[in-house]
C-alpha cells in the first residue's frame, strides 16, 4: 500500500481512488472497522524528559503523547483537555442508519500512519443532472488523531460516470459539515440529529448542479474560470499549467458529453483533475481531495461556477 494510505477496505465496486482490499458487502460498521484494520485504540501518556546523567525523568507540564495501543505509534503531542475519540465509538454513529437499511458501509481506512481515520457510508439516495448524469450520496466521517484537527461529518457526492467527489462544504456554517473539537465531549445523539439535516441538504447540491447544467459558458469565460481556480503563482502573466490542462480536460473527461457547453461540465473538469490527475500518486490525491488543499480548491471552483452560471 502506498505511503499516505496505511490501511483501507471497500465493499462493492472499486472506489474512485482504486485503493484498498475488497470485502464482503452488507458489513456492519464494526465489521468494516475490523476489515479496514482500524480496531485499535489511542491513549495519552504524560511526556517526560531526562535532564542529567542520573536518569531522573522529569515531567513536561500539561503535555501528553498520543499513542496507538497496538504498536506504540506516536501520533501527536496534546494537552490535558484533548479528548481522544476511539475509532469504535466514532463508527457507532453509522450503526442505526446501517441497521435500518438507510445506508451501507462503503469504505474505511487510515492515512498518515493512522493519524487520519475515516469511514464512508453510501446513503440510499441519489439524483440525476439532466437525463443520465447520476450523483450518489455518501456520508463521510473523519476521526483525526492529531492536534488541531476536528472530528468531522459531511455529505459527499460522487458522480457515477467519472467518480468525481464533492464534499458539499459551500460555507463554514453549512449543515452539511459538522465539526466537533477534541476539547468538546463527543455527543453521538447531537451528531445523529444533525445527520438528518445533512441528508436533507443534499437537495441544495442538486439545485446547484441543475443550475450549472442549465447555464452555458463562453470560451473566454471558461478560460478565465480555470485561471481563477488554478492561478499562476509565478512571476509571469501566463496561465498556469493546470489552467491550460483544464481546458483539455473540459472535453476529455468522462461524461463531458452529458453536459457539453455548460458550467456543470466546467466544474467537473476541476473535480476530475483534483481527484484523478493532480498529485504524485493515487493516495496523495485521495488525501488532498478529501482533507487537503484540493478539497478547498473544489469548494472554490463550485462557488465560482455558480457565480458565472447566475450571471449567464
Amino acid at each position: 500500500m502506498a505511503h499516505m494510505v496505511e490501511t483501507m477496505a471497500y465493499a462493492g465496486e472499486v472506489p474512485w481512488h482504486g485503493l484498498g482490499k475488497k470485502v464482503l458487502p452488507d458489513l456492519t460498521p464494526q465489521q468494516m472497522l475490523v476489515e479496514a484494520g482500524l480496531d485499535w485504540q489511542v491513549a495519552k501518556f504524560p511526556l517526560e524528559y531526562v535532564f542529567d546523567d542520573d536518569g531522573t525523568a522529569l515531567m513536561v507540564p500539561d503535555k501528553f503523547a498520543l499513542v496507538r495501543n497496538t504498536d506504540g505509534m506516536y501520533f501527536d503531542t496534546v494537552g490535558p483537555n484533548w479528548n481522544p475519540l476511539q475509532n469504535e465509538e466514532a463508527f457507532e454513529l453509522f450503526y442505526d442508519f446501517v441497521m435500518q437499511g438507510d445506508m451501507e458501509m462503503h469504505t474505511a481506512g487510515s492515512l498518515q500512519n493512522g493519524k487520519i481515520v475515516w469511514g464512508l457510508a453510501k446513503i440510499k439516495d441519489s439524483f440525476r443532472v439532466g437525463a443520465n448524469d447520476e450523483i450518489e450520496q455518501y456520508l463521510l466521517l473523519v476521526n483525526p488523531h492529531k492536534r488541531g484537527k476536528a472530528i468531522e461529518v459531511c455529505s459527499t457526492g460522487i458522480r457515477v460516470v467519472c467518480k468525481n467527489t464533492m464534499n458539499f462544504a459551500l460555507n463554514s456554517t453549512s449543515s452539511r459539515r459538522i465539526k466537533v473539537n477534541h476539547n468538546q465531549k463527543w455527543d453521538a445523539d447531537y451528531v445523529t440529529e444533525m445527520l438528518g439535516l445533512a441528508h436533507q441538504s443534499f437537495g441544495l447540491y442538486k439545485e446547484a448542479a441543475d443550475l450549472l447544467a442549465s447555464a452555458r459558458y463562453e470560451q473566454a469565460q471558461v478560460q478565465e474560470y480555470f485561471t481563477r481556480v488554478f492561478p499562476n503563482t509565478g512571476s509571469t502573466n501566463e496561465d498556469s499549467k493546470n489552467a491550460i490542462r483544464a481546458l483539455d480536460v473540459l472535453h476529455e473527461q468522462p461524461g463531458a458529453e452529458l453536459s457539453e457547453g455548460s458550467w456543470w461540465q466546467a466544474f467537473n473538469a476541476v473535480t476530475w483533475m483534483t481527484d484523478h490527475e493532480m498529485g504524485r500518486s493515487v493516495d496523495t490525491r485521495l488525501n488532498s481531495a478529501w482533507f487537503g488543499p484540493n478539497r478547498t480548491r473544489k469548494e472554490k471552483a463550485l462557488d465560482l461556477a455558480i457565480e458565472y452560471a447566475e450571471a449567464a
